[in-house]
């Protein structure tokens, strides 16, 4: 049990950046004092022991009655094309919609292209190439001893936690294995829990997500729910979580299960037969659920006090396709889970607080998830301890009707593809080779360290036409601008940070490619 006067984290160094972020060093931000190597050395390992997450102390300003509620609600595998507020057309989503019109909608966000770079990014707020989790692993299903390991990553919950916040999670992990660790989601910050465990290796019950879930719940063992839906399950401990702390500051994260696959009818549309009137269906339940929690908080009087943030994992699954009105034209945009085409990682993101988040607005501002990290701090009255490299920075000012835009002039997105297990443990499948940076017009492939493919995202949505070796000076600009980012990043992706656990009958075994 990892508790939170534990000390953690002091100075990350990874290739050359001690402590700073990639955006740091990029805006010229360099630490205070200049040490030595060797003095940094003996800093990081007494700061590694001693300094405790206690120390987290909100900032002086923030009282408790102003602190608000944050509800981050993240559906499985939706790209914007099935958001009717986004322009899709294929099914209407009037609870996603509304709380778009009552709030903030954001139209260039940025996820990872998978599930599981993009959850470890946005709960540590450090991109893959510093937190080492660059692929797809799928822990419970393959193991090896890989995890998410609490003694080396601080998320967000563990810094809300640390400030007076109680903490719920609901929905889907997928980074800890809860038969090997089953209370590895209190190590990382979360008072109660209501979660589908993923698929596990050797146990069949296990693969259900939906109709009768295996369920891992705060205070009991894995049980399969029979005869219920599994995200009702989620939502009905959530729906309790609210009523239970309505007088306490609370983070509510809710990872969903829906959209992903395998697709399922709902209870409220039980006729749906083929694939894709049951992904419709689906897309219309998490609507459905979205509404559910938002009434919840008003008829708790918590909507004034609670942010609700609503988001999408990474794109859909490319075998379903959409209809989607951008601007005067009608595009069909295939689902890009998976893909650094601008239908992988650029998501939905919608923010919604009736009297703190101004309506009605649709904001251009860059951001990605490593943003939600330092927001969430701010928001919250944490102050971000100067050891813990976060490359993120906080649209906080954003959200609140402060500033109409955000600091940021990149975003970034990486990882294609599952994780490659060897001898020493799982490691990057692609070093280097399949990153995307951009900003509000130009977008570039980076491989091996170089930038090889420059698109214009507002001429060529479609991003046919690579502009690399274009001597217009607008793209040689471009192309100068993002090699200057680019040189700030570590040389190598790093293995994914963590202490092996003890060896399991399921583990997965290296194979003689991944022994190359």
């Amino acid at each position: 049990m990892v508790s939170m006067s534990s000390c953690f984290f002091a100075r990350a160094e990874i290739d050359g950046i001690q402590g700073v972020s990639a955006l740091d060093k990029m805006a010229g931000h360099t630490p205070a004092v200049n040490r030595g190597p060797l003095v940094d050395s003996l800093l990081a390992a007494i700061l590694l022991v001693v300094v405790p997450f206690g120390l987290l102390m909100p900032a002086e300003a923030a009282a408790e009655s102003s602190r608000p509620n944050i509800l981050f609600i993240m559906v499985d595998d939706l790209g914007p094309e099935w958001i009717s507020c986004y322009g899709g057309l294929e099914v209407k989503t009037p609870q996603i919609d509304a709380l778009a019109r009552g709030g903030m909608r954001f139209t260039n966000a940025y996820s990872m292209p998978q599930c599981t770079p993009t959850r470890v990014t946005l709960l540590t707020g450090q991109y893959p190439f510093h937190h080492g989790w660059c692929n797809h692993w799928d822990v419970p299903r393959w193991g090896a001893g890989c995890h998410f390991d609490p003694n080396k990553n601080m998320t967000f919950a563990r810094l809300l936690r640390s400030v007076g916040y109680v903490t719920a999670i609901a929905g889907k992990w997928q980074i800890n294995d809860f038969r090997v660790q089953p209370g590895v989601l209190k190590d990382h910050g979360f008072d109660e829990w209501c979660m589908w465990t993923g698929y596990e290796g050797q146990n069949p019950p296990s693969g259900q997500r939906y109709w009768d879930p295996y369920v891992f719940a705060s205070g009991e063992r894995s049980r399969t729910h029979k005869g219920q839906f599994g995200p009702d399950v989620y939502a009905d401990f959530l729906v309790d979580f609210l009523r239970r702390h309505r007088d306490q500051p609370m983070l509510l994260y809710f990872p969903m299960v829906l959209t992903h696959g395998p697709q399922v009818h709902t209870p409220a549309e039980p006729e749906a037969k083929t694939r894709l009137e049951k992904h419709k269906a689906m897309v219309r339940y998490t609507d459905r659920i979205v509404g559910r929690l938002v009434g919840t908080l008003d008829d708790l009087k918590l909507r004034r006090r609670t942010i609700v943030i609503f988001t999408t994992d990474n794109g859909t699954g490319k075998r379903f396709r959409a209809r989607m009105r951008v601007g005067s034209t009608v595009r069909v945009v295939r689902g890009g889970k998976g893909l650094l085409t601008e239908n992988g990682p650029w998501q939905p993101l919608i923010v919604n607080c009736p009297g703190t988040v101004p309506a009605g607005v649709v904001n251009d501002t860059l951001t990605d998830f490593t943003d939600m990290m330092p927001t969430f701090a701010e928001l919250a009255g944490a102050e971000l301890p100067r050891e813990l490299l976060v490359d993120g920075r906080s649209i906080a000012p954003v959200l609140l009707g402060k500033q109409k835009d955000g600091p940021r002039s990149w975003i970034l997105a990486m990882g294609r593809g599952a994780a490659v297990l060897d001898e020493k443990g799982v490691r990057p499948t692609q070093v280097y080779t399949d990153r995307v940076l951009r900003d509000k017009r130009f977008k570039v492939l980076v491989e091996a360290g170089r930038v090889t493919r420059l698109v214009d995202l507002v001429d060529d949505p479609e991003e046919v036409t690579n502009l690399v070796g274009s001597s217009e000076p607008e793209h040689v600009a471009a192309i100068r601008k993002f090699s200057r980012v680019i040189a700030g990043f570590p040389k190598r992706d790093p293995r994914p940070r963590y202490s092996p656990t003890a060896p399991q009958a399921w583990d997965r075994k290296p194979t003689a490619r991944s022994r190359r």
